[in-house]
């Protein structure tokens, strides 16, 4: 990242007010300027297990290959996008197939997996990947932008034909999935390259958050509270009081001087 930046990072998980247990992991990864969110799914805890394999796989690739950068990685790389584009993807995609290979295996994980958002600092900028429907959103100048596109049933239908606000607030199947890690032994992951200003807030966060709060309300909480660690804890708690219908997480990265 440019000198003139600093980056500061806040980052909690809560169980919220309906589920007895978390499947939400994340992960602050200062030394590598990672970070991220994963939401597992799956019975028997074993989404919570994805979503601590996800994380956990991460931070092993990026140990390895910021100590080896000449290490030969199990997947080609993409020749259409530089070498840290590359190591993004590439440990996400490791992540997938390590969730993929013990479901497989354990017939008790059978069916787990989980969603995943990072971001990752090089070149000057923010290399911003996801899979399934945790966001990252950008708070700009008091303005809320979602950076992802959610891998959901529901958005599937979104764009196929124009749903009414009616429909997509009853729709029925609103927590399908239709992309995550584990599901196959192979996972296509989007990405995206921005540049960050001078206190740009992203934020990072599990569908237990951005499901419950609306982006008003998020973008009131995060203008209100100049402390992040104060806004990740409000923002949490207006989930929990809009009903906490899921496990919410969220981590925010702040550009400042």
């Amino acid at each position: 990242m440019s000198q003139t930046f600093r980056i500061e990072v806040a980052g909690e998980t809560n169980v919220g007010r309906k589920r007895n247990h978390n499947e939400d992991n994340f992960g602050i990864m200062v030394e590598y300027g990672l970070f991220m969110v994963a939401d597992g799914m799956g019975g028997h805890a074993s989404g919570e297990v994805a979503s601590k394999m996800a994380v956990d796989a991460m931070q092993d690739f990026f140990a390895q290959t910021q100590d080896d950068p000449e290490r030969t990685w199990p997947y080609k790389m993409d020749r259409s996008k530089g070498y840290e584009e590359n190591r993004l993807i590439t440990g996400i995609k490791l992540a997938n197939l390590r969730i993929y290979e013990t479901a497989q295996r354990e017939a008790k994980k059978r069916g787990m997996g989980t969603t995943f958002v990072g971001i990752f600092t090089a070149n000057d900028g923010v290399y911003v990947a996801h899979v399934g429907d945790s966001r990252v959103y950008r708070f700009r100048d008091g303005k809320l932008e979602m950076l992802t596109e959610d891998h959901s049933l529901l958005n599937d239908y979104i764009k196929m034909k124009r749903l009414t606000p009616e429909e997509i607030a009853n729709f029925p199947h609103k927590n399908v999935i239709v992309r995550a890690l584990g599901m196959k032994d192979t996972v296509k992951v989007d990405t995206r390259f921005e540049v960050p200003q001078l206190n740009d807030l992203y934020v990072l966060c599990s569908d237990g958050l951005s499901g419950p709060v609306s982006d008003s309300e998020m973008a009131q909480i995060l203008s209100e509270n100049q402390d992040i660690q104060v806004a990740t804890s409000k923002l949490i708690e207006r989930a929990n009081e809009n009903g906490g219908p899921d496990n919410v997480t969220c981590v925010l990265v702040r550009w400042t001087q």
